[in-house]
């Protein structure tokens, strides 16, 4: 069996392609700060590099220059977590689509290219530092009933027998994949989280475990939604197009027909 091998000597590591930026960063040193934009010059990108990478690499210069690091939000760096959320040259993690902002590569700018990179924007959304925002709304909107009621602390059961269409257990799984982070309320120019409200509500209410509580549930979150001072959603569709895991509008619409059914109950 043939099996190929690589030649690291024809390999010309000095030719790699590396690019200059000039980033325009949000700055702001904390929630009471005025903040405003900064402007850093950077060299020695590789396009393969991910946005946070360079974000990285931006920062062991700050540090090596005895300046104050560039506060920004991650965790799993794999597209599941949500919590890099950036607003990058006027859109929500960037202009790749279906990814997250630590899944965008540098491949998407070219040489020379001027990076505007700022924080999400939403009266829910409150910057702490930087690019870092509060985004502990959202948890307490899936607080309010983003949940079933179901004892299993030392009490074992057997799994629920209740056959559920493929259809709709499909839907479910889709609605599920909402990861939380937030690029909805982001792209919204009434800063709705409709998106994201309705995809909770929806993972639960097309399965036989979701529907004891779903008048409590759609009620309660919608009423928390609005609490927390999210805007009204407005129908463009910006949303489902800038969500990095393709959550549908239709999960709004769903929402929409779980809250007035819900209403008519008292």
């Amino acid at each position: 069996m043939c099996q190929a091998t690589f030649d690291f000597r024809l390999y010309d590591f000095q030719t790699k392609k590396v690019m200059k930026l000039t980033l325009k960063i949000w700055r702001q040193k904390n929630a009471q700060d005025k903040g405003g934009i900064v402007e850093y010059p950077i060299d020695g990108i590789e396009p393969d590099m991910s946005f946070l990478e360079m974000l990285d690499v931006l920062n062991e210069d700050l540090i090596n220059k005895g300046e104050e690091p560039v506060a920004f939000d991650h965790d799993c760096r794999e597209g599941i977590c949500g919590m890099c959320s950036l607003f990058i040259n006027g859109e929500a993690h960037g202009p790749d689509r279906g990814v997250t902002t630590c899944q965008l590569h540098m491949r998407m700018f070219k040489d020379g290219d001027t990076i505007f990179i700022e924080p999400f924007r939403a009266k829910a959304f409150p910057v702490i530092k930087d690019l870092v925002v509060d985004r502990s709304s959202f948890d307490r909107i899936q607080h309010a009933g983003g949940f079933i009621s179901v004892n299993t602390s030392g009490n074992t059961i057997d799994a629920n027998t209740i056959p559920v269409p493929k259809d709709d257990a499909d839907k479910s799984f889709d609605a599920a994949a909402c990861i939380g982070c937030g690029a909805c309320v982001a792209t919204c120019k009434n800063s709705s989280a409709m998106l994201f409200v309705s995809a909770k509500v929806s993972q639960y209410a097309l399965l036989p475990q979701g529907k004891v509580e779903a008048t409590d549930r759609v009620l309660h979150m919608v009423h928390q939604m609005d609490l927390e001072g999210f805007g009204n959603c407005t129908n463009t569709g910006a949303c489902e197009i800038e969500c990095p895991k393709g959550i549908s509008l239709e999960n709004i619409a769903r929402m929409n027909r779980e809250y007035l059914a819900a209403s008519l109950k008292g």
